[in-house]
């Protein structure tokens, strides 16, 4: 700066114009602004808002000297006769200016004839227009200045926080005695509003994954509040100045590092923006991260969110308590309604059971429980008691405010060991408005404030242990995130250990492993999938095999959407997840078939952690989740349906495999038209024992024959004969006639939405199913799959038909042509 003033001293001496000096002026400033992200960067933003306020304060009092000179000439008159005082007001007051903050300015001034101040103000005042200073500024008159103060809260309070300049120190004495007026004037009306102005901006920037570092929960709104209070009731320059019984050093230490280091993602917020921004955008991240020094990774990224939202919490709680202090005597009525406790020194067993006493309906903690909680007695670990303390939280009606307090008193992690990890773990995946941590909490805040008739009543008939286990599933159902694997298995294995730390029993056990194994799964079928496909619902369903736990992962998924934020939870998604529920509730009738996918889902699972599985595209593994068939899965281990699976590979048209070690196997794979009556009728002559047939994926169908005989190896180039002719179309077979009885068929069209079945009980006869596949052939009846059973020369066999019209239009016909 002073290279600046000499360069000024001279163009003064030379008699410049008054443009020369304002051009000197504005590069110099321009400079400064283009260095100051090198600077920044150098430095870590160490003291950055405190030298950027030392240097505007610099140019302010060099433009008011310049004007000076230019008033009077070689005749300037002593600083301190000359009836004007310039005082910075804001942030520019705290010393904390921002790089693209408003710099507001206020003019003092006593309007003393022969000095012309009006003028004077006026001259400088285009002086800064010109050197392209942005300024907020204020004119007043030092006797207005009580009257001004009263017309707005906003402007009493930049007053309180004024800082002198530059100028006469009479006439900023005269200011301070103005304030010292102020200050008395109706502190109550001003505490009242300020706090009221804070909850209002609290409720409009609640602490998210975007926070808003000024207005917003724990930002600097909240230092600021603490400041004014402080000033207006202790006439203190700083709040470290407070009396100790109500900042302690700890506290402030706690709270001056995350202040400092909030100031500093502030700046480098307004230096990569290029603008004056508040909010820190989760596009805004990775360049402010890197500013500040953190490593170019996705995981140094996740370390800085989750350091700003640490930080925003500590300053908000610590301000929440010292207010407390600061204004219960003056406007003792403001925290009415909140839970109290006095201040005498508490276990944190005795709070939490104090919190759980206390939770018949939602409630705030007061201040002072706040602090009892801050420092609370509490063991090193948890203790069995404990344990069954925090266990009975989730018993009450209002578990969702007594997890808040404890959050807020940031005691959460010590007291749910499950979501240590996911305290302020910001969640970077474009749907989550909150960390993972609010957001369990706000889960379990609507279920305990359900708005919808529907869901209400079935939360209302949980009993109370039901609800219990709903409650501790829905909050924990996100803890696994963090880590590599999946975040769902995760979770279950920090939920089985914290159950058996409460002393949970196995039946609730089971029901929490499942709610929080498969927490997405409602909502991923509900958005994703066909909601009119059997198929679809006999998945989603057979997880959830009682309409106790569809009730209870309704109501999770309700929750868990609607925390996620605005505009998730739509009219939508709502009659989405409801049509689910209620297929799904139908479904339940159908235990054979739920049954059955219930055993190909878990026998998926099993595939789905192989190796084998692991190692195939992304695409195969697709196509194998999309099989239709439960048979297939239920009759084959994991190796087999592999087999089968990559039989297609490089498949044109069919592919086959002929077996002949212990028994005949046919194992064919087919896309193109394939007449399986003609295979088994040219066969007929040898026992069939079994019968698969599965739809695969790409309308590829799988046969597999397994007859009762070793046959004679000179005999499998005819058999492979047979079964390239099977395709060829054209060929026609007509197999003997087999001996059925009407009372033997049984044919049901409703079995499922997409499904019939046709059971046959009747004697073992030779070429039976190559008259009944033929039979279907003709009538273009789709066999989906078989269960082929034969004993004491009796056979048992069932045909899932697929409903496409042919089948159980014609019943009557196949049972004639069965039995004529």
């Amino acid at each position: 700066m002073s290279s600046l003033s000499h360069k000024v001293e001279q163009l003064l001496y030379d008699k410049a114009t008054d443009f020369e000096i304002a051009k000197a002026i504005k590069e110099d400033i321009k400079i400064y602004f283009e260095t100051l992200p090198e600077l920044f960067s150098q430095t870590g933003g160490k003291d950055f808002l405190l030298k950027h306020t030392r240097k505007i304060d610099d140019i302010i009092k060099l433009v008011y000297k310049i004007t000076l000179r230019n008033m009077f000439g070689d005749y300037v008159p002593m600083r301190h006769s000359i009836p004007i005082a310039l005082a910075a007001l804001g942030s520019y007051g705290r010393e904390q200016l921002c790089m693209h903050s408003d710099i507001d300015l206020m003019i003092a001034y006593e309007d003393i004839p022969g000095y012309q101040t009006k003028e004077l103000i006026e001259k400088m005042l285009y002086m800064f227009w010109d050197i392209g200073m942005k300024l907020g500024h204020r004119v007043h008159a030092v006797s207005e200045l009580s009257e001004v103060a009263k017309s707005d809260i906003t402007i009493k309070s930049a007053i309180l926080e004024s800082r002198f300049i530059e100028g006469s120190k009479l006439i900023w004495t005269g200011v301070e005695n103005r304030i010292t007026e102020i200050r008395k004037d109706e502190p109550e009306k001003f505490i009242r509003a300020k706090l009221q102005e804070q909850k209002e901006l609290h409720q409009k920037f609640p602490l998210s994954m975007e926070p808003n570092l000024k207005e917003g929960v724990g930002g600097f709104r909240n230092a600021n509040l603490v400041y004014w209070i402080a000033k207006l009731l202790y006439d203190v320059p700083r709040i470290k100045e407070l009396p100790s019984s109500i900042i302690n050093e700890s506290e402030y230490k706690q709270y001056r590092i995350a202040l400092e280091f909030l100031f500093r993602v502030r700046s480098a917020l307004h230096l990569t923006t290029g603008k004056k921004e508040d909010r820190l955008r989760l596009e805004r991240i990775p360049e402010v991260a890197n500013l500040l020094g953190y490593p170019n990774t996705p995981i140094a990224h996740m370390r800085f969110a989750k350091k700003t939202i640490e930080y925003l919490r500590i300053i908000n709680l610590l301000t929440k308590v010292w207010l407390e202090e600061l204004v219960t005597k003056h406007v003792p009525d403001v925290y009415s309604g909140y839970l109290f406790i006095d201040a005498e020194e508490h276990s944190l067993f005795d709070l939490i059971v104090f919190l759980n006493n206390n939770a018949k309906e939602q409630f705030k903690p007061h201040p002072r429980l706040l602090k009892a909680l801050i420092h609370a007695k509490r063991p090193e670990r948890l203790t069995k008691k404990l344990y069954l303390s925090i266990s009975d939280i989730f018993y009450q009606d209002a578990s969702y405010s007594i997890l808040k307090t404890i959050h807020e008193a940031r005691l959460l992690k010590y007291v749910m060991p499950p979501i240590k990890k996911v305290i302020d773990l910001p969640q970077f995946d474009g749907y989550h408005q909150f960390s993972v941590d609010i957001h369990s909490m706000y889960c379990v805040s609507y279920l305990e404030n359900i708005e919808d008739p529907f869901l209400a009543k079935l939360y209302s008939g949980l009993d109370k242990k039901e609800k219990y286990i709903l409650k501790i599933a829905t909050f924990l159902h996100d803890c696994g995130k963090g880590r590599k694997k999946d975040h769902a298995l995760v979770g279950v294995s920090l939920f089985r250990i914290f159950a058996s730390k409460i002393g949970m029993d196995a039946e609730r056990v089971d029901i929490g492993i499942k709610l929080i194994q498969h927490h997405d799964l409602m909502s991923i079928t509900a958005q994703r999938e066909d909601l009119y496909s059997e198929k679809t619902i006999l998945q989603f369903a057979s997880r959830f095999n009682t309409k106790k736990l569809l009730d209870m992962i309704y109501l999770l998924t309700y929750a868990d959407m609607s925390a996620v934020g605005k505009g998730v939870y739509t009219n939508f998604t709502s009659r989405l997840l409801k049509t689910l529920y209620q297929e799904s509730i139908e479904a339940l009738k159908h235990d054979n078939i739920l049954s059955s996918t219930a055993r190909k889902l878990k026998k998926l699972d099993t595939l789905k952690k192989s190796n084998a599985y692991a190692n195939l595209p992304k695409k195969i593994q697709k196509k194998i989740l999309s099989i239709p068939s439960n048979e297939l899965f239920i009759h084959n281990d994991i190796h087999q349906i592999l087999y089968i699976v990559k039989m297609t590979f490089g498949m044109i048209d069919f592919t086959y495999t002929i077996g002949n070690k212990r028994f005949l196997t046919i194992e064919i794979v087919r896309q193109k038209s394939f007449n399986l009556g003609y295979l088994l009728s040219k066969l007929s002559r040898l026992n069939v024992v079994n019968l698969q047939i599965a739809k695969l994926f790409d309308d590829i169908k799988y046969f597999r024959i397994d007859f009762n005989d070793v046959i004679d190896e000179s005999e499998i180039p005819i058999i492979e004969d047979i079964v390239k002719e099977a395709f060829e179309g054209n060929l026609k077979s007509k197999p003997a006639k087999p001996i059925i009885y009407k009372d033997e068929i049984e044919i049901d069209c409703e079995h499922s939405r997409e499904y019939g079945i046709m059971r046959l009980r009747t004697k073992d006869q030779k070429g039976l199913l190559a008259y009944i596949t033929q039979l279907f052939e003709t009538l273009k009846v789709d066999i989906a799959s078989t269960k082929i059973h034969t004993s004491k020369y009796k056979v048992n066999d069932l045909f899932l038909i697929q409903k496409n019209g042919n089948f159980c239009n014609n019943t009557e016909l196949i049972i004639k042509k069965l039995t004529e």
